[in-house]
């Protein structure tokens, strides 16, 4: 009688384990699909972007404003370097909306995640 019971309890048991062991497998299994997808959609995109331009253009876009800030300083231009400070507070009124897709689309040209968080970071700088 209590060698029944007690194979009955080890039965339960090591279903248990076996249950915990199989989930654990299923859920590296998953971790390895997603990381094979997401390897395969940035080979994808990279490929896609070897004969974009969209990269260079929003490098060039980006470094405008240096180039321009260097120029009025090298050349003693006021006005340049006011037009440029002026320049960026009507970017900083533009609508938040658009001011999202912008950072979207120049993170997604340099393949950097997480736009939400770096709009978060904005939200605390001009807290």
């Amino acid at each position: 009688m209590w060698g029944a019971a007690i194979a009955a309890v080890a039965e339960v048991v090591k279903e248990w384990f076996t249950n915990k062991r199989e989930e654990a497998k299923a859920k590296h299994e998953q971790k390895l699909e997603v990381i094979k997808t997401t390897a395969s959609w940035e080979e994808l995109m990279a490929s896609a972007s070897a004969t974009s331009w969209k990269d260079e253009w929003f490098t060039i876009l980006l470094s405008s404003p240096i180039v321009v800030l260097i120029w009025g300083v090298s050349m003693n231009d006021m006005d340049v370097i006011q037009r440029i400070g002026f320049a960026f507070g009507e970017l900083d009124k533009l609508p938040s909306w658009y001011q999202y897709l912008l950072y979207v689309a120049v993170t997604a040209s340099f393949g950097i995640r997480g736009a939400d968080k770096i709009m978060a970071l904005k939200g605390k700088t001009n807290a």
